[in-house]
């Protein structure tokens, strides 16, 4: 027999998000009529001076190793978009470029857990920053929100979670899955008890070009130089340039955390694409137009859907502020039955609605609200109203 496999990695659990996506996937090369609702990418095209710039590279042979954290003229094209945007100083050094947003959130992590730290999070959460948290030997320490508090945490909250193993927070704003946007004075309430118990703050800002009604975003990073002192700030390209497989995603951090992140990823992955950093480099300092026009496109999916999801009685929502995503509360028809089945929780609705409504939609089991589903509405309006006619039919007829 062979010996038992890493304890760490077995408790792993694989993406909700991915499974659904691939699973919809299937059934739509199968020839099946479904709607996809689960992924978390833009639906627009990279632009095309983007696209432009990368094969470019190819064409003068960038295609080599760069150095470890990135190049250094995409570090200083970072740095200068984080001045313009964020209100917040780094210099290149304190850039590490990386492959996604998500493994700059590993490496952060590897740089400051060890066994046993726990990292708060507030729920609802990304459902992978659990699991990453697991993967580096912490403890996941969910603070649960809910409609009382706007589905944020509190500085109240996060203060009573506190204890003499609690090594960081992770903050999400604008978040995935909720939508909510944190506001200035609620993240200085969260920094003040963040700094007086010494903690790291990882501030996960990617979707910090995407708020609507006028919402204001704030970088936690930009409240003071204590505060920036302790931030882990992690954003990308992904999601604003509609760059999601071009995989480029980086943290800006103090020296030292810089320095142990480098060194990890030098060891991990050598160093990001070269070609598609290119192509970072020409999102970041080109025009920047096409965000407002992908923006306000978002942002007229979602009043459309809140008006529908309005009339429909046996749900409910949570009004997103940012990012592309709207919570459906699904907690009026838990423990009755759709279809002979009993739904218990979100898993049983979204598998279900799969299955007789034919849309894929994320149950937020694993992102700590197990009686929300999450729809991405970051598909076209003509699916989101086909979409949500299914779920007026799905429920009317189960």
């Amino acid at each position: 027999m062979p010996k038992p496999l890493s304890n760490l990695a077995s408790k792993v659990q694989a993406s909700t998000t991915i499974a659904i996506d691939t699973m919809y996937k299937k059934m739509k090369a199968d020839g099946i009529d479904v709607i996809g609702f689960g992924a978390g990418e833009p639906d627009f095209n990279t632009p095309e001076n983007i696209k432009l710039e990368a094969i470019k590279a190819i064409e003068n042979n960038f295609t080599h190793y760069t150095p470890s954290n990135g190049i250094e003229v995409l570090r200083n094209a970072i740095c200068g978009r984080l001045k313009a945007d964020c209100d917040v100083e780094y210099s290149p050094s304190q850039i590490v470029v990386s492959s996604g947003a998500k493994q700059s959130i590993y490496y952060a992590l590897k740089a400051i857990t060890n066994p046993g730290d726990e990292i708060i999070l507030a729920a609802p959460f990304w459902v992978s920053y659990y699991e990453l948290v697991q993967m580096v030997g912490g403890t996941p320490v969910v603070v649960k929100t809910d409609e009382s508090t706007g589905w944020k945490m509190t500085a109240e909250m996060l203060e009573s979670a506190i204890t003499e193993n609690t090594k960081a927070l992770i903050l999400n704003s604008p978040s995935n899955p909720s939508g909510v946007v944190y506001n200035e004075e609620e993240l200085r309430a969260i920094a003040h008890v963040a700094i007086d118990a010494d903690l790291y703050v990882l501030s996960d800002e990617i979707y910090y070009r995407l708020v609507y009604d006028d919402t204001e975003f704030k970088s936690f990073a930009s409240l003071g130089d204590r505060v920036k002192q302790n931030t882990i700030l992690i954003n990308g390209v992904s999601k604003s340039y509609a760059m999601t497989g071009w995989r480029i995603g980086y943290s800006a951090a103090n020296e030292e955390i810089s320095k142990v992140i480098g060194n990890y990823q030098s060891h991990a992955s050598s160093a990001p694409n070269s070609v598609a950093q290119m192509a970072a480099l020409e999102a970041l300092s080109g025009q920047q137009d096409f965000i407002e026009s992908m923006r306000e496109e978002f942002e007229a999916r979602r009043d459309y859907l809140i008006e529908r999801l309005d009339n429909i009685s046996e749900v409910d929502y949570i009004l997103p502020k940012g990012a592309f995503y709207i919570m459906m509360d699904i907690s009026k028809l838990v423990g009755g039955s759709l279809y002979n089945h009993i739904i218990k929780d979100s898993d049983d609705f979204s598998s279900l609605f799969l299955e007789k409504g034919l849309v894929a939609t994320v149950p937020c089991t694993g992102f700590g609200a197990p009686n929300h589903v999450r729809w991405s509405y970051a598909t076209s309006l003509e699916n989101i109203k086909t979409g949500l006619d299914r779920l007026e039919y799905f429920i009317k007829n189960g």
